[in-house]
């Protein structure tokens, strides 16, 4: 249970460094810095890129594109009935963008997860995990 915490600590922090409501992101600062920083906007948006290939790579290979639409979809709703019962409002534009920052690391951090997920719960192993 570490790891998969782990792995969904790590796609948020991947996803809250691109961008967030703060000023604090990197989106933010390469949009205040890019002319005076540009070797460290390029490596540090290198860095995030190399991130995002892992995390989708892995992501698409355990649960493709339809998972992560489904993924998605679920907290879509969840999303849906927390406004519902009004517990949530879409007044707050910068916390729907941390809803949005949260609901993207959860659909990235189950995908990098989901084999450890399944093997739990269906005691199968994935065919990359079965050492020779």
């Amino acid at each position: 249970m570490t790891g998969i915490f782990l792995r969904w600590v790590f796609a948020f922090v991947l996803v809250r460094a691109t961008f967030n409501p703060t000023e604090w992101n990197y989106i933010q600062w390469v949009r205040r810095t890019y002319t005076e920083e540009l070797p460290l906007t390029v490596l540090l948006g290198l860095i995030l890129f190399i991130g995002y290939v892992i995390y989708l790579r892995a992501t698409l290979r355990s649960i493709g594109g339809f998972g992560m639409f489904l993924v998605a979809a679920l907290i879509a709703a969840l999303i849906w009935v927390l406004i519902d019962w009004g517990v949530l409002s879409l007044e707050h534009s910068t916390l729907n963008m941390w809803l949005g920052v949260l609901a993207m690391s959860i659909v990235l951090g189950i995908g990098l997860s989901w084999s450890m997920v399944r093997r739990k719960l269906s005691g199968q192993f994935d065919i990359d995990d079965v050492d020779e």
